[in-house]
């Protein structure tokens, strides 16, 4: 789970932008290492625009997250406990060991104490893939398997939503919303900085549930689309599902999602590369935001 960080124009895991808020989470960080009685040291990790603050302590990995006081028990509050108590320990994941909670001045906080991965992200930063990964076949062959036995894990947990799908197809993409999606467990946010190896170990399970079939390849895909070869990899690796009817619509999907993205602004060096290949599966041009 080490994370270093990138040049500003390309991280979007970063500190909140106000300084108060940074003391806040800093504060709070302490609060949890002195709650669970571990030393946290090393590089602040930050997430998405500083919703949550990790650092390594000692054999422990200390993950911080933040949310409104309204906002506390949301889908991804207690993700990654449910993914722990869920999942066989066959998918390769950090261990979680103790959970705290508590809320001050509007604002709810949940302190997660797990296994420290020694080895770094594959990306650091964000989740798009920006330097070529040299992976061996193995390493492939776990991340199927792994992807293979969490999709037989029985979940009323939605990480994407039929009306999300409903609502948003079509404006992002231009074709119509599929008829049906077929429905699958997945770990809902498969990107290269939540992604470790070799050996393979998946992190920050928040947001795992049903998916549609494809989506969870679909978006790591998508995340890699300024790296061909690694792109070219994944469809490869996991023909049998994106080349599928199901797979297909999952992959679009995601394509919405990250469009949806790139359309208040994130990730700009990969919107293009968005667009053509959401146009290649297609063959309509996406709308213009």
């Amino acid at each position: 789970m080490n994370r270093s960080a990138l040049p500003t124009d390309r991280a979007v895991f970063t500190p909140p932008s106000e300084e108060a808020d940074r003391v806040r989470m800093r504060m709070a960080h302490r609060a949890a290492a002195r709650a669970f009685a571990v030393r946290a040291g090393g590089p602040e990790a930050w997430g998405w625009q500083g919703r949550t603050l990790s650092r390594r302590a000692g054999r422990w990995w200390l993950r911080l997250v933040c949310a409104p006081e309204d906002k506390r028990g949301s889908r991804l509050w207690e993700g990654n406990a449910s993914a722990d108590a869920s999942l066989p320990r066959t998918v390769p994941r950090p261990r979680l060991h103790q959970v705290s909670e508590w809320t001050r001045g509007g604002h709810a906080y949940r302190a997660e104490l797990s296994e420290y991965i020694a080895q770094p992200a594959l990306q650091t930063g964000g989740p798009v893939l920006t330097s070529e990964a040299d992976l061996p076949n193995s390493w492939w062959g776990d991340l199927r398997t792994a992807l293979a036995t969490t999709a037989t894990v029985p979940t009323n947990r939605q990480a994407v939503r039929q009306q999300w799908i409903d609502r948003n197809f079509a404006r992002f993409l231009g074709i119509p919303t599929p008829t049906a999606i077929s429905w699958t467990t997945g770990h809902g946010d498969l990107h290269w900085a939540n992604l470790t190896g070799p050996p393979l170990v998946i992190l920050d399970w928040e947001g795992w549930g049903l998916v549609p079939v494809g989506f969870d390849v679909g978006l790591l895909h998508a995340y890699s689309l300024t790296r061909p070869t690694i792109a070219a990899r994944i469809r490869d690796e996991f023909a049998h599902v994106l080349d599928t009817h199901a797979g297909r619509a999952g992959e679009l999907v995601a394509l919405a999602q990250l469009l949806q993205v790139a359309g208040r602004g994130g990730h700009p060096d990969l919107a293009p590369h968005l667009a053509r290949h959401a146009e290649h599966l297609t063959g309509t041009h996406v709308p213009v935001p």
